[in-house]
């Protein structure tokens, strides 16, 4: 029986009334079918039916008509789409003209992103990209100064789409621009005195298209000319240039070392750091930003054997206490561009010790060996040497041996053999010279002081300037890549020319008093370590601004505040370590990471934005990902704004089936990041979990122990919450003997 047949008479009768009343109002010929029967009682019992998901309304603007509020059919070709509209304004030759978004991007609609496309977007008819490329090229070479100046500058603004840039690029777009850099600019030098704003916004527009078609990673950067780089040069050399033209030329000179080692070499020899430096004594950060990523840049690609030389020259120009005075000690916030230039400064100015740090002593090298002598002599302060005699001689290796066991080193008698270890190998070594030759008083205080203690109760300073020149490497990381979204870079860096090693001679002192404040012996050793690095760790994340400030931080985290904070942070949690509650939370694991795996298959699910990073690390322009809901495919496509609220998967045109993954690499692991010698990059826990767990595969983040200890703490407290105050046995209690008789049992029936 049809299903409007078992419905209720009356209600069957009104729904037929209902489509009559209407059918009659249209036609008299009244046909019913069981879609109609089904529409009208989806209505009357007060549900609408969805939109069919193909169709978007939108409205579409032509210039001098009315807008046109229209359906597209997203099934439809979009030539096709385009020709409906062009043949509802009379427009002939409907292959001449597209659509864009109606809003400031100005962005094409192209069958790869038209599902990017809303219901209520407004969208605009204009000519097509190859079209406006064409009548661009032609117009940017008119005669006409002012016909020229509109043309760059309406150039400029439709760069940014990829679509139209490639469009403009294959009618050799690219080189007509470096020629008017080139040799257009002389042209109109003459010109400049009474046409000086002209001229400078025509270069900047000249420019900012430039950049804009570059960034879209269409031509390589190898293929220009060394006139161009002179002259992209010699607008950042000039003392006094547009804000815009320098801007837009320091950031061509970055992409050019980051980008190409054969520019590298080229830009090297035109540009200086003196010729950089001054624009960093101005008030325009955006400048400032430019300018240090362009030492950065220049830094980075370095050869080995550049680098060191490159830092004294830093070190002569007085670029970090420009830097202080001008950039972090400014009266105006560091946003964070600027901030992430100032952390890779830091980090690529931190690795020029790497070499030093996996540099191993070579006991025979008596240059090395000196720097033992030189520390011996600071400390006891010899007077006379005996004289050189067999007897003499045996004195003199006993009083050595005496001496170096006072120093604190482990191999008394060959104390280089404790410098063979990397890291943190002849860093260690180099740390201790300059302590003991720029702080003398403390550096002769703490050996003496540790050389009249018990041979127990003595801190060895030899052996902890070397193990906490290794902690302060791990610390920094020192040896490592700049990440390319870190922004943590600490001002009191910039404070001393000597930094790392001043950072050394207040920590080594910091160790020495948290050794008496611990009363320890020489078992204690790691332990006194593992506070030093807490104390050292909690000072540095309140961000000091100058050395002092982080000795009086550290003199705040003495070993008494330390056990109050650690105290603090384990207020009323349950001793984890005994066997019963070791034995629960492993019972209980397999659930809490289930939990875990879950939430993060669920934001997975969700989607989320990713920023995406173009050559030079502008953060402007967005990705989008997300799970489908039966795990199965990834969605993903790109987005030119920040998206309010999630991104359906219909306006995600690229997919990739969870099947085809094989594997989740990140960092150094990945093969293009070894190809481009890139920045580390910068780990989502969140989805390299939840693709591991799609395949199968341990969470293995650091997110993913942080939350699996807290859910493990939480879940451990509530279940203990009826054992307060109830002292947990190690061993479970023993199993009674069974009673001798079972009299006492009443029987109930």
């Amino acid at each position: 029986m049809p299903l409007w047949e078992r419905l209720p008479r009356k209600l069957y009768c009104k729904i037929l009334q209902h489509q009559q009343h209407e059918a009659q109002a249209q036609t008299r010929a009244a046909v019913y079918t069981v879609g109609s029967c089904f529409h009208w009682l989806w209505t009357f019992l007060g549900f609408t039916m969805p939109p069919p998901a193909d169709i978007v309304k939108v409205a579409i603007e032509w210039p001098g008509a009315y807008p046109k509020l229209m359906e597209i059919d997203q099934k439809k070709p979009l030539s096709a789409i385009i020709k409906e509209v062009c043949d509802g304004w009379s427009l002939a030759n409907h292959e001449y003209f597209a659509l864009q978004h109606a809003d400031s991007s100005n962005f094409y609609i192209t069958e790869k992103n038209r599902n990017e496309i809303k219901n209520g977007t407004i969208l605009r008819l204009t000519t097509s990209p190859a079209q406006n490329a064409q009548q661009l090229h032609e117009r940017i070479q008119s005669s006409s100064m002012d016909a020229k100046l509109e043309a760059l500058k309406d150039l400029a603004s439709l760069s940014r789409d990829v679509t139209f840039a490639q469009e403009f690029i294959n009618l050799d777009g690219i080189s007509l621009l470096t020629q008017m850099v080139e040799s257009g600019t002389e042209r109109y030098q003459k010109l400049q005195k009474i046409m000086k704003p002209c001229f400078g916004d025509m270069l900047s527009f000249t420019l900012t298209a430039f950049v804009e078609l570059m960034d879209h990673g269409i031509v390589s950067w190898d293929t220009f000319s060394v006139a161009f780089i002179k002259k992209i040069a010699s607008f950042v050399n000039k003392s006094a240039m547009d804000v815009s033209i320098l801007q837009r030329s320091l950031a061509i000179l970055e992409s050019m070392v980051l980008n190409s080692h054969d520019l590298y070499q080229k830009v090297a020899q035109e540009i200086t750091i003196g010729q950089l430096i001054p624009h960093l004594q101005g008030s325009d950060q955006e400048i400032q930003t430019y300018t240090i990523a362009v030492i950065n840049a220049l830094f980075l690609k370095a050869p080995d054997e550049r680098r060191q030389e490159m830092a004294n020259i830093l070190a002569q120009k007085q670029l970090r206490s420009i830097i202080l005075t001008h950039v972090i000690r400014a009266q105006r916030a560091i946003n964070n561009e600027m901030a992430h230039q100032l952390y890779v400064l830091q980090v690529l100015t931190f690795n020029l010790l790497e070499d030093r740090m996996m540099t191993k002593m070579d006991p025979q090298d008596q240059a090395q060996r000196d720097i033992i002598f030189e520390l011996r002599r600071i400390a006891f302060d010899a007077e006379s040497e005996p004289n050189n005699s067999s007897g003499s001689m045996e004195k003199r290796k006993s009083m050595y041996t005496r001496d170096y066991k006072k120093l604190g080193f482990i191999n008394h008698v060959n104390p280089a053999m404790d410098f063979t270890q990397t890291p943190p190998g002849m860093l260690a070594l180099d740390n201790m010279l300059y302590f003991a030759k720029h702080h003398q008083d403390a550096y002769i205080r703490i050996v003496l002081e540790n050389s009249s203690r018990e041979d127990k109760h003595e801190c060895p300073f030899g052996r902890s300037s070397i193990e906490l020149t290794k902690m302060l490497c791990e610390i920094l990381k020192v040896g490592e890549l700049p990440s390319e979204t870190c922004n943590d870079f600490h001002p009191m860096f910039f404070t001393h020319d000597r930094s790392f090693e001043e950072f050394f001679c207040i920590c080594i002192q910091l160790l020495n008093k948290t050794w008496k404040e611990m009363r320890a012996t020489s078992e204690d050793f790691n332990k006194v370590m593992q506070v030093v690095k807490e104390q050292v760790m909690r000072a540095l994340t309140t961000k000091p601004s100058s050395l002092d400030q982080f000795k009086s931080k550290l003199q705040n985290l003495s070993y008494t505040e330390i056990l109050k904070i650690r105290q603090s942070e384990r207020m009323n949690q349950e001793d984890f370590q005994s066997r019963p509650i070791l034995e629960l939370k492993e019972k209980i694991q397999p659930e809490i990471l289930e939990l875990i795996k879950q939430q993060r298959l669920n934001r997975l699910v969700e989607g989320t934005c990713f920023r995406k990073l173009n050559c030079r690390r502008r953060q402007d322009k967005f990705w989008y990902c997300r799970l489908s809901p039966n795990h199965k495919v990834l969605h993903y496509g790109d987005l030119e704004e920040s998206p309010q609220g999630e991104v359906p998967h219909d306006s995600l045109q690229d997919k990739l089936p969870v099947a085809d993954i094989k594997a989740v690499v990140t960092g150094k692991d990945c093969p293009h990041m070894k190809e481009k010698g890139a920045l580390k990059q910068n780990k989502y826990c969140i989805w390299t979990d939840g693709l591991n767990a799609l395949l199968g595969k341990d969470m293995m983040s650091d997110l993913t122990r942080n939350d699996l200890d807290t859910l493990l703490s939480m879940e451990i407290k509530l279940r203990l919450l009826d054992l307060e105050n109830i002292q947990i046995p190690d061993a479970p209690p023993p199993i009674p003997k069974e009673p001798s008789n079972y009299d006492f049992v009443y029987d109930c029936n």
